[in-house]
This record gives C-alpha cells, sequence and structure tokens, in this order.
C-alpha cells in the first residue's frame, strides 16, 4: 500500500507538472522584432497567403489597394501582390503579380520554388516561377464550377513531392480536389455537411507524410485525411479553435493559424499539435497596436521559425523559440 500511495503521487505530481509547462509554454515563442524591414514608401495590404521556399525566401499573397468586396470587381490588381522577403533579414527581395490576379488568397511553394496561388476572384488557381511568370492556370477565367475543370472560390492549396496538387476549393464547393502536377483531374472528396468528410468552407490546407489537413473553418475543426481522401480523424473547436491555415513542420507536428469569428470576434492564434492531435502549445500572433485582427495562414521555415499573415492588421510576422 505504501508503495502503491507513493507511485501515486509521483503520477500525479508529473501530469501537474507536465500541464504547467504546457499552459506556461506560450512564453517558448517570441516575435522577432523589425521584421520584415519593409521600405519606408511599401503599404501591405490584406495579406492572406504565406510560404517559404528553400532558400528561405517568404513569399506574402497581399491584396494591395483591394480589400474583399463582393461581388467581386472584374479588373486585375495592378500593384505587385506576390512579395518575397529575405527570412533571416527581412529584406523585401523581390516583388511582382501586377496585373495579374483580382482577390488574391491562398499561395504555397513546391520543391522546385514555384509559388502557387488561388485566385478566388477569376476562380483559378495559377503556378508561377520564383520570379512570377505564369506557367500553368487550371480553372475558367470568371466561370464558376464544381466539375473537374472549374472552381468556385477556391482557398488554399498545397503541394507535393511529385509536383500533384490538392486544393480545398472552399468556399461554395466545400470539397478537396487533387490534380497532377501538369493540372490532370485525379480525384476529389467532400460535400457540405458537418459530419466526417464533410465539409463548411475548407478554407486552408496542407499535406504531409500521406495525411492531408484540411482547415475546416466553418465547422471549427481540423479533419485529417489520408491521401487519397479516406478519413482518418478531426480535432476540434476546444482543440484549434476557429482554424483558417494549417502549416506541418518536418517531426510531424501540426501548426494552425485561429482566426477567430467573423465579424466581431476574431482573433490571431497560433495553435500547435502533434499528429495525434494532442496540444503541444499556443501562443498569440496580436500586437497591441492591433485596432482588428484576422490571421489567416501560417508556413514554416526550415529553421523552424513561424510566419503568419493577418488580413485585418495588413501584417506578416516572424516568431521563433526564445533561448
Amino acid at each position: 500500500m505504501f508503495s502503491k500511495y507513493y507511485y501515486c503521487l509521483i503520477v500525479l505530481f508529473v501530469s501537474m507538472l507536465t500541464n504547467s509547462v504546457i499552459a506556461d509554454s506560450n512564453r517558448a515563442y517570441s516575435i522577432v522584432s523589425n521584421w520584415p524591414d519593409v521600405p519606408k514608401n511599401f503599404s501591405m495590404g490584406q495579406a492572406t497567403g504565406v510560404a517559404v521556399d528553400s532558400h528561405n525566401h517568404v513569399f506574402i499573397f497581399h491584396r494591395a489597394s483591394r480589400e474583399w468586396i463582393e461581388p467581386f470587381p472584374v479588373k486585375k490588381i495592378s500593384e505587385h501582390t506576390v512579395l518575397m522577403f529575405d527570412g533571416a533579414t527581412g529584406e523585401l527581395k523581390n516583388s511582382w503579380g501586377g496585373g495579374l490576379f483580382i482577390m488574391p488568397h491562398g499561395l504555397s511553394v513546391d520543391k522546385e520554388n514555384n509559388v502557387w496561388v488561388t485566385d478566388v476572384g477569376s476562380q483559378q488557381i495559377h503556378k508561377l516561377s520564383h520570379e512570377g511568370e505564369l506557367i500553368l492556370s487550371i480553372g475558367e477565367a470568371g466561370v464558376f464550377g464544381n466539375d473537374k475543370t472549374h472552381f468556385a472560390l477556391p482557398s488554399d492549396l498545397s503541394i507535393l513531392e511529385d509536383g500533384s496538387v490538392y486544393v480545398s476549393d472552399g468556399y461554395d464547393n466545400t470539397r478537396v480536389i487533387k490534380f497532377d502536377s501538369t493540372g490532370t483531374f485525379k480525384m476529389q472528396w467532400g460535400v457540405p455537411g458537418d459530419q466526417p468528410g464533410e465539409f463548411d468552407l475548407p478554407h486552408g490546407i496542407s499535406a504531409s507524410n500521406n495525411r492531408i489537413y484540411v482547415a475546416d473553418r466553418g465547422n471549427s475543426r481540423v479533419q485529417v485525411f489520408d491521401n487519397k481522401g479516406t478519413y482518418i480523424s478531426e480535432w476540434n473547436a476546444k482543440q484549434v479553435g476557429r482554424p483558417y491555415g494549417v502549416a506541418v513542420s518536418n517531426n510531424e507536428q501540426v501548426f494552425i493559424i485561429d482566426g477567430g469569428d467573423q465579424p466581431d470576434n476574431t482573433r490571431s492564434r497560433v495553435v500547435i499539435l502533434d499528429a495525434d492531435g494532442n496540444v503541444l502549445d499556443s501562443f498569440s500572433a496580436e500586437d497591441e497596436s492591433d485596432k482588428k485582427n484576422l490571421g489567416h495562414d501560417i508556413a514554416l521555415g526550415m529553421d523552424g521559425a513561424v510566419y503568419v499573415v493577418d488580413a485585418w492588421a495588413r501584417s506578416v510576422r516572424k516568431y521563433t523559440i526564445a533561448k
């Protein structure tokens, strides 16, 4: 009895200590001040997409002088909408995308450092070179649809090692659709609803290690599938809040950006989970100077840095583990 009693005390103590560390772990990440180093004559618009390439370049998709407005304009944004920062220094190294997009949304980078984007204004996704040359477009410009060659407000995309593409065709079609590297349709899944495998605005997507993570924003959950679309599990609002974007690290930790509830209870909060959905950490990506926040997308650098874009704060912020 004596040994069993003390064994129970030890287990309880370790459990309390572990929970305390997790509760206080938001101190582990801190913002990198003066990053990025934005030129004085430059003003960032609503920032909606972020990704990091193999050279540690941080790509940002933003709307420049345009804001989300419905119905969408027909005219394309004249200013540059894709920004490329040096991940280490924050220096703006390049910008392009003027005259190409109507309403920027999601952005991803493939292993060859090509930049892929979704334009909810044109109902298309585009593959562009590292320097902004258009390589491939999927979808018919200005035409809504839910078949193999049309989208309805595609929100995000993720590129596999073989060049195939998973798209969260999100606002209207509530589905995930897969194309090969040439843009040929391969498969799709998802219908409106709140049951396993159903969606209510699949807003962000990330593919890693034969798993597909979908930020099912309207249902306040992340759904996990295998690469054939078979449902595995889901993480609910208690774990992930209202997920807008998702990124997966090399060691299979899953980073969620929780944007909160529109229109009045938005936020920008990062939640970190293991592959089984256990919450490891969380921290605020807000600044006291922000008038309003809407954490919209998240990306990871090869050095472990976390990048968050905030549409309402019109910002990209870099966080690293405090030493």
